[in-house]
C-alpha cells in the first residue's frame, strides 16, 4: 500500500457520504490502528453486489492495517431492517437464518484475511437472543428518545405506509451491536450504507452514554447508476456473489454492460487499481472506453471469484464479443491474458441440441425463447423485428426464419441477443 490512511483511500475513490466526525476520524484512521465494523443482514444464502461498496470498504481498511469485523445479523434478521423499504420484511425462521448465516460468512472470507486475528467474524444473535427483554428496556431503551426515533428518515418514510412494532426496535439492536463491540472488541468505528445513518449515529450516542467512549461512523452512497437505476438489477433479476446463483460468466457480463458514465466511477469503488491510472479513463472514448469496461469486468469478476473465472470469462468476450484486446495505461500487463492466450469459452451459456432436431429447422423466434435469450416468445419476435437477433454473427431476417443443419459450424451454433448476450447451441 502507499503511505495514504485509509480515510484518504476511502475519500478519493468516492466511498464515503457522511461522517459523525471528520476531523477526529481522519486523523484517527491516519495515526492509528483500529477496529472498525460492518453489518450483513442475512435475508437471503448470498450477498449481492449492493453489498460490495461496504464489502470493498472493509477490505481498504485491512490492506491499511486496521482490523475489520464483519458481523453477520442472525439476531437482527429475526426482526427485520426497516431501512430502504418501503414494506415489511418476511419473517424468517431462525434456522432460515442460520443457514444464510453460515453461507454468509464463508462468502466474506473470499473477501477478508481472518488469519491469526487480522479480521473477526461475528454473529449478533450470540449475544442479541440471550437479552432479557425487561432489563433490555430498562437499561437500553430509557436511552431511547421516541421523537428523535421518529425523525430518522428510515423510520419517517415508512409512516404512511405503515410501521411495525417489531422493526421499530431495530435501532436498538443496531445500537446495542455498537455499543457490545466496543465494549468487547474495542470498535471505535461503524460503517454503512447512507440508509444506516439513524442507526450508526443511535449507536454512537448509546455507546457515549453506557461506555462513556467516543465512537464514530461513516456511511457509504447509496448507488445508482448514472441514468438513476439501481445498482444490481438487471433483466435476469439480482447479481448474487454466489457463483450458483449468477455465474461468473453473467457477473463478468454484468460489469461489462457498464454504462459510458459510470466507468471510472466503478473503477475506483470495484478494484484495487491504483487511482493515478483509473483517472486516465476521462481521456478515452469508443472502443478504448469499451476495453475499460473489459478491465472493470476482469478485476471484479477475479476479485469475486477468483482469476480462473475472470479468465475464462475473459477469454470469451475476446473470443465471442468482438472485443479487441488493447492495451491499455490503466491496465497492469498481468491483469489479464495476453491476447494470443488460449481462449477458454466453458464460461458461455451453453445448451445442447441433436443434429435431427434442426433438420426440419426451427423458427428463429422459438429458438430464441427455447434456449431462454427471450423470456416468451412474444418477446422474441419483438427482437427479430427490431433488428437485434443474431445467428453466427448474421441479423435474422424475419421471425419465422429457420434455423437449420446450415447454420451449424464446427458443431455448434452462436446466438446473440443485442450486443452482449450469447448462448452456445452444442449440436450432437
Amino acid at each position: 500500500m502507499s503511505g495514504k490512511s485509509a480515510y484518504d483511500v476511502l475519500y478519493e475513490r468516492g466511498f464515503i457520504e457522511q461522517v459523525t466526525d471528520e476531523a477526529p476520524v481522519r486523523e484517527l484512521l491516519n495515526e492509528k490502528k483500529i477496529t472498525c465494523y460492518i453489518g450483513f443482514d442475512p435475508t437471503a444464502a448470498s450477498l449481492h453486489i449492493g453489498s460490495l461498496v461496504p464489502i470493498m470498504s472493509l477490505v481498504h481498511m485491512q490492506r491499511c492495517g486496521h482490523r475489520p469485523i464483519a458481523l453477520v445479523g442472525g439476531g437482527t434478521a429475526l426482526i427485520g431492517d426497516p431501512s430502504g423499504k418501503t414494506e415489511m420484511r418476511r419473517i424468517l425462521t431462525r434456522d432460515e437464518i442460520d443457514v444464510n448465516a453460515e453461507a454468509i460468512q464463508k462468502q466474506l472470507s473470499r473477501y477478508l484475511d481472518f488469519s491469526e486475528g487480522k479480521a473477526l467474524l461475528v454473529n449478533n444473535a450470540d449475544w442479541l437472543v440471550q437479552l432479557n427483554y425487561v432489563e433490555f428496556l430498562r437499561d437500553i431503551g430509557r436511552c431511547f428518545s421516541v421523537n428523535r426515533m421518529l425523525a430518522a428518515e428510515s423510520y419517517r418514510m415508512r409512516l404512511e405506509k405503515g410501521l411495525s412494532f417489531i422493526e421499530f426496535n431495530y435501532m436498538l439492536l443496531q445500537s446495542y451491536d455498537f455499543y457490545y463491540l466496543s465494549k468487547h472488541y474495542d470498535c471505535i468505528l461503524q460503517m454503512g450504507g447512507n440508509d444506516q445513518w439513524g442507526n450508526i449515529v443511535a449507536g454512537v450516542d448509546l455507546t457515549r452514554r453506557l461506555e462513556e467512549k467516543k465512537v464514530y461512523g461513516i456511511t457509504f452512497p447509496l448507488l445508482t447508476t448514472s441514468q438513476g437505476h439501481k445498482m444490481g438489477k438487471t433483466e435476469k433479476g439480482t447479481v448474487w456473489l454466489d457463483a450458483a446463483l449468477t455465474t461468473p460468466y453473467d457477473y463478468f457480463q454484468y460489469w461489462i454492460n457498464t454504462e459510458d458514465a459510470d466507468v471510472k466511477r466503478f473503477l475506483a469503488l470495484f478494484t484495487f487499481l491504483p487511482m493515478e491510472e483509473i483517472r486516465e479513463t476521462d481521456k478515452l472514448v469508443d472502443a478504448e472506453l469499451n476495453m475499460a469496461k473489459a478491465v472493470l469486468a476482469f478485476e471484479a469478476t477475479r476479485i469475486t471469484h477468483g482469476q480462473q473465472a475472470a479468465v475464462a470469462a475473459w477469454g470469451a468476450a475476446v473470443k465471442n464479443f468482438g472485443l479487441k484486446p488493447v492495451r491499455l495505461g490503466l491496465l497492469p500487463s498481468s491483469a489479464i491474458p495476453r491476447a494470443d492466450a488460449a481462449v477458454d469459452v466453458s464460461a458461455i451459456p451453453t445448451v445442447e441440441k441433436t443434429r435431427e432436431e434442426f433438420v426440419t429447422g426451427i423458427p428463429a423466434f422459438e429458438l430464441f425463447h427455447d434456449i431462454d435469450l427471450c423470456a416468451t416468445r412474444s418477446e422474441a419476435r419483438r427482437l427479430i423485428q427490431q433488428g437485434g437477433a443474431y445467428v453466427n454473427d448474421r441479423q435474422v431476417g424475419a421471425f419465422d426464419e429457420k434455423i437449420g443443419i446450415g447454420d451449424i459450424g464446427n458443431g455448434v451454433i452462436r446466438l446473440r441477443k443485442g450486443k452482449k448476450q450469447h448462448v452456445l447451441i452444442r449440436v450432437s
